[in-house]
């Protein structure tokens, strides 16, 4: 079978908990037509996420490339559009700050997902979960991944890659207590209709 690699991250900041933890650990294994998820979990880390990151492409030698990020406070699914090759933001879980760093100097200033984003939110607004496509990724560890990703699957032959953001678990909405949440069905039978999206026109792209 043709493989996704689906990744998540570990939790940070001021969250005590990353649900796309537990979207990855539910869909580790599962099949969609002739491809299989492999999940994997990412560091919070500038220095350690990104090789880890590529590692598991490499291991994994995935079609698809899949990368998931928590956006607390936002209450619709993202698929990001593009991301920019920079690292700046708060401590990671390092306790590194970086300011207006490269991801890659001297590299291609951005990279634009070659996921079906367009797809994936018609998708998801048709089921009723509600989604668009943001069009920044910031700059913190999502959108280091979401380059690493694509300029990966730039030069390789038949791969999608992309990044999807996705709001706060209820659990974490309860834990953090300012921000809207969503329940883990919902959040989890989202991805899962993102990955049909990704499955159908990875086949497409083939025929």
């Amino acid at each position: 079978m043709k493989k996704i690699l689906l990744t998540g991250f570990e939790p940070f900041l001021s969250n005590p908990i990353n649900p796309t933890m537990d979207i990855v650990k539910a869909l580790h294994g599962k099949g969609f037509s002739d491809y299989q998820v492999e999940g994997r979990i990412l560091s919070v880390d500038f220095e350690k996420s990104p090789s880890q990151f590529l590692s598991y492409v490499e291991e994994v030698q995935p079609s698809i490339i899949i990368s998931l990020g928590l956006a607390a406070g936002r209450t619709k699914i993202t698929p990001e559009r593009i991301a920019i090759n920079i690292k700046d933001g708060e401590p990671d879980n390092a306790g590194v700050a970086l300011v207006d760093e490269p991801i890659r100097a001297g590299e291609n200033a951005a990279y634009f997902s070659t996921l079906p984003i367009r797809a994936m939110i018609n998708s998801l607004n048709e089921a009723g979960y509600p989604a668009a496509i943001s069009d920044s990724a910031g700059t913190y560890l999502c959108n280091n991944i979401m380059y690493e990703g694509l300029r990966y699957a730039s030069k390789q032959a038949n791969i999608k890659a992309g990044f999807l953001h996705i709001p706060a678990s209820f659990e974490l909405a309860i834990a953090h207590g300012k921000i809207p949440g969503w329940s883990e069905r919902d959040l989890l039978a989202s991805i899962e209709l993102c990955i049909e999206e990704c499955v159908k026109s990875g086949n497409e792209s083939i025929k």
